[in-house]
């Protein structure tokens, strides 16, 4: 289980960083076809947004893995630590809820793309494509949430300093 689960941090850390890599690759290079030679590419600005979107939705459950989303704790900080493992319990499963409608409305997206043929205007990329990160993200999303509700119930501090924990 535990190489399962090394497996997938490593396979989330590289996609996430390749898409985004490829992203910030593809501006510079735009910038640099743009303004040094004069000859701007129209898909350059596409595929790059496509694929930074596609690095920050896959960065998802990274920053829930390392705890790095953005959180409000004046409250949180000042409450017993049992009140702190009811709150945890409580905003994990509403947490957890809110991935399953972000995915099952992501999954209705996809196939509403898919079904109309709709295309990008640039590159022809069919749209269906760009909007798959929905229900891909809302699941691995998802895995990310219900493996903290785990380790939440089972009475684990979670490791944040390890990134292949």
């Amino acid at each position: 289980m535990q190489k399962l689960k090394k497996l997938w941090a490593f396979i989330e850390e590289v996609s996430a960083g390749t898409f985004f890599s490829v992203g910030i690759a593809l501006i510079f290079y735009g910038v640099i076809t743009r303004y040094v030679f004069n000859s701007p590419q129209a898909w350059v600005e596409e595929v790059a947004r496509y694929s930074l979107i596609w690095g920050v939705f896959l960065g998802f459950g990274l920053a829930l893995r390392h705890n790095q989303h953005i959180q409000v704790d004046i409250l949180y900080d000042k409450l017993k630590p049992r009140m702190k493992r009811v709150l945890d319990i409580l905003a994990t499963g509403i947490s957890i809820l809110f991935c399953v409608i972000y995915t099952y409305y992501g999954v209705i997206l996809v196939e509403s793309r898919f079904h109309s043929g709709m295309v990008s205007l640039d590159v022809g990329i069919p749209m269906w494509i760009v909007y798959l990160i929905l229900p891909i993200s809302g699941i691995l999303f998802l895995l990310r949430f219900i493996e903290r509700l785990v380790n939440i119930l089972a009475g684990k501090d979670e490791n944040y300093a390890n990134p292949l924990n």
